[in-house]
């Protein structure tokens, strides 16, 4: 009886790259990581890895495009599930995170990653595109949950997105320089605090 072998597909083979990817620069660094680490520790050649990608840069693109994709994605379908705000914060507060992507798990890697980018200015337009998209989600959840809360007129959906997607980076920036005094659900409690404001304001 013969042995089917079965070959990974192309999207198999970017997944195990990303997560490759991701070991190797926590270790060793973004800029001092090599395309051949990060293949071997992917367990393909270095031809394999030239299959997918032209070179680091791309990969790494590729890899904030994913975490940009995925989180729109999973935003969506908590935003479909509770239109609500406050139950949609409960629902990304109770999330499961061990499950998302590379970047998902380690916010000083996505952190790490968005400076390098951002260092060669001719690669920030390219990063800026990332940034519209995470900023477009917010808005579009802002739009979503004031027109079901009753307040279509109560604020700016764009500045206010510009403002969350803000408030989120800083959190983070500040989590990983002092933990001890910025708890992992600092974001969304400032962000339910700011919503229970803006109520009694506009009561």
């Amino acid at each position: 009886m013969s042995r089917v072998r079965t070959r990974p597909t192309r999207d198999d083979t970017r997944e195990k790259l990303f997560e490759a990817a991701a070991r190797v620069f926590e270790e060793q660094g973004i800029g001092g990581a090599s395309i051949e680490a990060i293949a071997a520790a992917a367990g393909f050649t270095r031809g394999a890895f030239y299959s997918n990608f032209t070179s680091k840069d791309e990969l790494i693109f590729a890899m904030l495009e994913d975490h940009v994709e995925q989180s729109v994605r999973r935003c969506l379908d908590l935003l479909a599930q509770h239109q609500n705000l406050a139950d949609f914060l409960e629902a990304l507060r109770t999330m499961d995170r061990s499950r998302q992507d590379p970047l998902g798990r380690s916010p000083l890697l996505h952190m790490e990653m968005i400076l390098f980018v951002a260092r060669a200015e001719k690669r920030r337009p390219e990063l800026a595109k990332r940034l519209r998209a995470r900023r477009k989600l917010i808005t579009d959840i802002v739009t979503a949950t004031a027109k079901n809360g009753g307040r279509n007129n109560a604020l700016n959906p764009e500045w206010t997105g510009a403002v969350v997607l803000a408030l989120e980076d800083g959190f983070r920036l500040h989590r990983l320089i002092d933990p001890e005094t910025t708890p992992a659900d600092s974001f969304l409690r400032a962000i339910t605090d700011l919503h229970r404001a803006i109520g009694v304001a506009s009561a």
